[in-house]
């Protein structure tokens, strides 16, 4: 994968590091090195900074690498701030579901990447089955756009000005930034954003931002459905719908932040 032009090669190296361990096995300097393509002497003095801040542990018995406890004290603040959001989400999530029987999702974007937090599956015959857990480039999703549509102008352009072009994953994909950004500025005057068939085919998704006290967005909540049940039903009304349930999770996040409590999920 060819490094991005504002990247700094001993952190992307450290990272690739990180994520080969992730899976949990353990792993010696030799085999981190061919799987990462380093040279042995280079992931040797990365591995060697990483285990002196904890984040990777060499075993006594094998002198063999694994993932250090300090990335688990990472992860568990993230976790916890993920579990508030989606306490104070879940019910209108389930509402959204019973009003329109499709399944409903509440999305956080991480970099370019939008990823799926929590879900209510929808009780159609046919219904859509993310993952939660699973990430999606931002651009190529309705919950990813609804974040970034609100959000500073300054986020968008550091994450995607610079592009030449953005990934293509079906034929409706936005694949400049121009449109891109086109788009998110309809995506902000109307209030909600769609995904038509840009992620998958035959998937369509509409979406509403999560916002804070600050304006700024905290997450999305959307609906995904076979296209002919988004396109075919009145996508203003279903917009307007998820544009109320998110609204009611901002404003309970808001009380709660602007009382001291669930602090944490600020971004």
């Amino acid at each position: 994968m060819a490094a991005r032009r504002d990247s700094v090669q001993s952190v992307e190296r450290a990272l690739d590091l990180l994520e080969e361990l992730a899976s949990g096995e353990a792993l010696g300097v030799s085999e981190l090195a061919g799987r990462t393509g380093l040279v042995p002497s280079t992931a040797h003095r990365l591995l060697a900074t990483l285990a002196r801040r904890g984040y990777v542990t060499q075993r006594r018995d094998s002198n063999r690498y694994a993932i250090g406890l300090r990335v688990l004290e990472l992860a568990s603040g993230l976790e916890d701030a993920l579990a508030h959001l989606r306490r104070v989400a879940r019910p209108e999530l389930e509402s959204v579901q019973r009003a329109t029987g499709e399944t409903t999702n509440l999305v956080v974007l991480d970099g370019e990447r939008a990823v799926y937090v929590d879900q209510v599956q929808g009780s159609r015959s046919v219904r859509m089955f993310t993952i939660v857990g699973a990430a999606a480039l931002a651009h190529t999703t309705a919950a990813g756009k609804a974040i970034l549509a609100f959000g500073p102008p300054e986020d968008v352009e550091g994450l995607y000005g610079r592009r030449d072009g953005l990934e293509r994953l079906t034929p409706r994909t936005l694949t400049t930034v121009e449109a891109f950004i086109e788009d998110l500025e309809r995506t902000k005057r109307r209030g909600y954003a769609i995904d038509n068939e840009e992620h998958e085919e035959g998937v369509s998704c509409i979406a509403a931002p999560v916002l804070g006290p600050d304006g700024l967005p905290r997450a999305a909540i959307s609906i995904s459905a076979p296209t002919p049940r988004i396109i075919n039903a009145d996508t203003g009304e279903l917009g307007a719908l998820l544009r109320e349930h998110a609204d009611r999770i901002s404003a309970t996040l808001g009380a709660q932040e602007l009382d001291g409590v669930g602090a944490r999920v600020r971004r």
